[in-house]
């Protein structure tokens, strides 16, 4: 015999990131009735994602987690898992490695990504499940949603918005929240 449920799970978030008129680097991303404006990959948005080609990939994307420099910047609650980042934490891109679109540690001699950065892009770091959870060699890795340069200047692939937006967004997010880039 089956246990009755009350029938009332959350909505899943979902937050859909669309091009922006005008500029294949610039998007609109869309979440909770509101729209707020990013920046994406230098090469726009790709159905064949590669690595180090600038492109965003055209996916559904899962947030499995985040990083956040706590000693930087202050959020809001959040029902999603976020670890504060710390020197020496990296995040390996070398398609070659075996820890390639895994966090690595310092010191790391392969390509990397450093999560403690000067510029603040990385203060708030969600991780989405692009190549990840089934890796691929050279099908892209790093894939963030973080926050913006000024300017709103591209990124290497990522989906990036400003902190104030990131503020607003992250108390609604979980994991499995997904980021739908279309």
């Amino acid at each position: 015999m089956r246990k009755k449920t009350s029938g009332t799970r959350p909505a899943k978030t979902v937050i859909t990131v669309r091009p922006a008129p005008r500029d294949r680097r610039r998007a609109l991303v869309t979440f909770d009735g509101h729209t707020e404006q990013a920046a994406i990959g230098r090469s726009g948005i790709t159905s064949r994602k590669r690595e180090g080609d600038g492109a965003t990939p055209r996916a559904a994307m899962k947030l499995v987690g985040g990083y956040v420099r706590r000693d930087r910047v202050a959020l809001p609650s959040t029902p999603l898992p976020t670890r504060a980042i710390r020197k020496g934490m990296l995040w390996c891109d070398a398609p070659s490695h075996a820890s390639y679109n895994r966090p690595a540690k310092a010191p790391f001699s392969p390509s990397h990504e450093e999560m403690m950065r000067n510029d603040g892009l990385y203060d708030v770091c969600l991780v989405m499940d692009w190549n990840l959870s089934s890796r691929r060699r050279h099908a892209g890795s790093a894939i963030f949603f973080h926050l913006i340069r000024p300017g709103y200047q591209p990124t290497q692939g990522c989906v990036a918005i400003s902190l104030a937006a990131m503020r607003r967004l992250i108390p609604h997010l979980r994991r499995g929240a997904v980021v739908k880039v279309v």
